[in-house]
């Protein structure tokens, strides 16, 4: 009850810390609520299906599960007659899905499905899909097709597939997406088997079925029923929310880290103003051990309450995230919120365990408060540095300076995380030597101004002199906040100039052939540009271990060999090949070939890590279409085919770059958001329980003779100061990971990446912290001065 007693009476200087844990773990809980109602769901057209049956799982180079191999033909038939005989199970199909998308004259028809959008007809069986005019399809000529495209049965419809623009008839029209052909037309397609789907008899029960499908199908794959069929999704719909889940990963840290930054500060600062207090109870026979509970109740009862209102505030916001994902186009279509229990509870543990973290930082050193400090000011010995806290932050920032250098030596996968990971470390650091770096740069920004004979510079330099900790405690969030800004911001800046320029040199003089509305190149395609790189890429399993990976098929002379292949360093290191061995390589049509590794080449991004011959890999993937085509300079290239356009090195490498650009762009907004927007809230608060803590002082110097205008222009000068301390230091932290960002790029692309600073962003985030801290810095003292004198 005391405890309780206590932060009732102390409300004014627990607000700051109470306010930083409501909105780290509102953030927090509107991630990981998003992210959970972002898990996959069964898709429509698998309603139907009772159970799926899938061939069994490959690994990757590193051994995490990956693709399911494809059964060939001949497996998928033997298996499916063992399913037919299941108990319960009234029908076996086979699904398959490959491109097929509706032209409308010159232009094909929108559909961000295109890649999956051809089945055969059997796979209506497994959706709720109701032919609702016509017939199935019977010859390779017919189709049936979704009525919303709006064909009438017997008209002819051009639909584009692997081999390019077909005429097909429409026989029939369903209520649902996608082109359904005949069984023996989608064989051809897509030979191999990814999934056979189980309908059951009426009444028949799906666990009973899964179970004896499982027995009857042994260790060749897996049946899923329920909503395990989530597995299979759309690569479009997988790449959605692969994209939203990056996002969200990336706020959550951010979050993570800055309300653990924010509130280990507030309760740092709240606890150091307090050693007058502490002195006293320790006078009256408070142990430490009696202290350090004490700060560490007060703590946890102020993380419940900021955790219980954050939960709340979480929820209230996740609707909105969601609404600005979709906006982004980085959910699943339909996504839903729901709201579990987990996400709240872990929430709450995080601010409960952050909040009981910090004030066991700051109980540790107010429990060896002297009782003779009842007698001394509460800042008296709220200055300097001890031991511990220059090793640790000398070994921080080591740290940090080792991981910017790794930032420039780092994968381009890994770069922005490895930055990212590099500037907290900084601005860790940072916020613990501040208190040897706040009073000389204070003396120095105030020493302009000591002849104008006022004596607000004297007191501020002071302040800075005397009260160390508590000036570095309030330059803490300022730190954070413009820190998060320039790198973020610099990043995207540094990206945007140094991608489309690098990839421009690689590319320089070629004229390149893109897919234009359509998800690749067709056959029709590449043969109307014989010449130049068309890498045809397919997914195969290779070795006796059938390690999955990406398989280029290429028309380069040098490497288009028949039965052999050609290995980058790396991969012919991972799968443990040499050149001149052979090795088996199952196909996407279920069927194995035996390659002969001609030659292992230094690690070349343009040439492919494991290349074949390209007929090879259309002989087994019928399905598979053609990349961006390169056609040589003194070539003539072509977009006579609908559905292509012609660019050249620059357009092609800005193309590139915008495709991912509004993404990138938005990303760093609702980053710099976040980090600035809570960092803002903590500045306010920091400065306002600053500012209150200040009242007997405030009081002194009234007394003294100070009128109301010169105390408030006081604490604006004292703000002011502050921010433009902590900004110094937020730009400082960030330049060696940016540099190093940098230096990468310029590895990366082979050309020239200096580093760059988003202006507009950087000088947001000064004025937000500095407007926040100085308003909140006078309201508070203009309020406290009204009130009067304090005794």
């Amino acid at each position: 009850m005391l405890i309780i007693a206590n932060v009732r009476e102390r409300w004014a200087g627990f607000l700051g810390a109470f306010l930083a844990v409501l909105v780290g773990v509102a953030l927090i809980t509107t991630t990981l609520v998003i992210h959970d109602s972002s898990r996959p769901t069964v898709q429509d057209r698998y309603t139907g299906a009772s159970a799926l049956a899938l061939p069994e799982q490959a690994l990757t180079a590193n051994g995490n599960p990956k693709d399911r191999m494809p059964w060939s033909q001949a497996e998928a038939a033997a298996i499916r007659a063992k399913l037919d005989a299941v108990p319960g199970v009234a029908a076996v199909v086979v699904d398959r899905s490959f491109y097929a998308q509706a032209f409308r004259g010159d232009k094909p028809v929108t559909d961000e499905g295109a890649a999956e959008a051809g089945h055969g007809w059997g796979s209506t069986q497994m959706a709720p899909y109701q032919l609702l005019s016509g017939r199935a399809p019977n010859g390779n000529g017919e189709v049936v097709v979704d009525r919303a495209l709006g064909v009438a049965v017997g008209a002819e419809l051009t639909v584009n597939i692997t081999e390019g623009r077909k005429p097909f008839t429409v026989v029939g029209t369903v209520d649902g997406p996608g082109h359904y052909f005949s069984e023996a037309f989608a064989a051809k397609q897509q030979p191999g088997v990814g999934a056979l789907a189980l309908i059951a008899d009426k009444g028949a029960s799906a666990a009973s079925i899964a179970a004896g499908a499982q027995q009857a199908l042994g260790d060749k794959g897996n049946v899923l029923t329920g909503e395990a069929r989530s597995e299979l999704q759309p690569e479009y719909i997988e790449h959605k929310r692969s994209l939203g889940v990056q996002l969200i990963g990336a706020m959550a840290v951010l979050g993570l880290f800055t309300t653990v930054f924010v509130v280990a500060s507030m309760l740092i600062l709240a606890t150091g103003m307090r050693r007058r207090e502490i002195g006293l109870l320790r006078t009256i026979g408070a142990a430490p051990s009696q202290i350090r509970r004490m700060i560490l109740g007060e703590a946890a009862v102020v993380g419940l309450l900021g955790s219980v209102t954050g939960c709340l505030a979480g929820i209230a916001a996740a609707p909105m995230l969601r609404d600005i994902l979709k906006g982004l186009d980085v959910t699943p279509p339909g996504m839903e919120v729901s709201v579990a229990a987990w996400p709240l509870l872990t929430a709450s543990a995080v601010g409960i365990g952050v909040s009981v973290i910090g004030a066991w930082a700051a109980g540790r050193k107010a429990a060896k408060v002297a009782p003779i400090e009842a007698l001394l000011d509460s800042g008296s010995a709220n200055n300097g540095m001890g031991r511990g806290r220059w090793i640790t932050g000398l070994s921080v920032l080591g740290l940090g300076v080792v991981l910017a250098v790794g930032t420039a030596t780092t994968g381009a996968d890994s770069r922005i995380s490895t930055a990212l990971f590099a500037t907290m470390t900084l601005i860790v650091a940072a916020a613990l030597l501040a208190p040897a770096l706040v009073g000389p740069i204070g003396r120095f920004l105030t020493a302009p101004f000591r002849r104008s004979g006022s004596a607000a510079p004297v007191l501020i330099r002071a302040e800075l002199t005397a009260n160390s900790r508590r000036a570095a405690s309030l330059v803490a969030p300022v730190i954070a906040a413009v820190g998060f800004a320039v790198l973020i911001g610099g990043a995207v800046e540094t990206m945007r100039v140094a991608y489309p320029a690098g990839e421009a040199l690689k590319v320089a003089g070629q004229t390149i052939v893109t897919s234009d509305g359509t998800p690749g190149n067709t056959d029709e395609a590449v043969a109307a540009n014989p010449v130049g790189k068309a890498a045809l890429p397919t997914r195969a399993f290779v070795g006796e271990k059938r390690t999955v990976l990406d398989v280029l098929g290429t028309r380069d002379d040098r490497w288009n060999k028949p039965g052999e292949a050609v290995l980058g360093q790396r991969t012919a290191t991972e799968l443990g090949l040499k050149e001149g061995q052979n090795t088996p390589i199952r196909f996407a049509d279920g069927t194995s070939v035996t390659l002969k590794i001609s030659k292992v080449l230094p690690d070349d991004p343009a040439r492919g890590d494991f290349v074949v011959a390209r007929d090879l890999v259309r002989a087994h993937d019928p399905a598979a279409l053609t990349d961006d085509i390169f056609v040589p300079a003194g070539h003539k290239a072509s977009a006579a085919i609908p559905g292509t356009a012609l660019h050249d090195a620059m357009q092609y490498a800005l193309d590139d770059y915008n495709t991912d650009a509004k993404l990138t762009d938005s990303l760093a907004a609702m980053l710099i958001a976040i980090a600035v927007g809570y960092s803002v809230i903590a500045v306010a608060s920091s400065m306002a329980m600053a500012a209150h803590g200040r009242r007997r002082d405030l009081s002194v110097m009234k007394s003294a003779g100070g009128t109301f205008r010169q105390l408030v222009k006081l604490a604006a000068g004292e703000s002011a100061l502050l921010v433009v301390v902590g900004a110094g230091l937020g730009v400082l932290v960030t330049l060696p990971p940016l540099a190093g960002m940098a230096s990468g790029l310029s590895q990366a692309t082979s050309s020239d990446v200096g580093l760059h600073l988003n202006t507009p962003v950087l000088a947001a985030g000064v004025v937000g912290t500095l407007i926040a801290a100085v308003t909140a810095g006078v309201l508070v003292t203009a309020h406290t001065l009204r009130k009067g004198p304090r005794t």
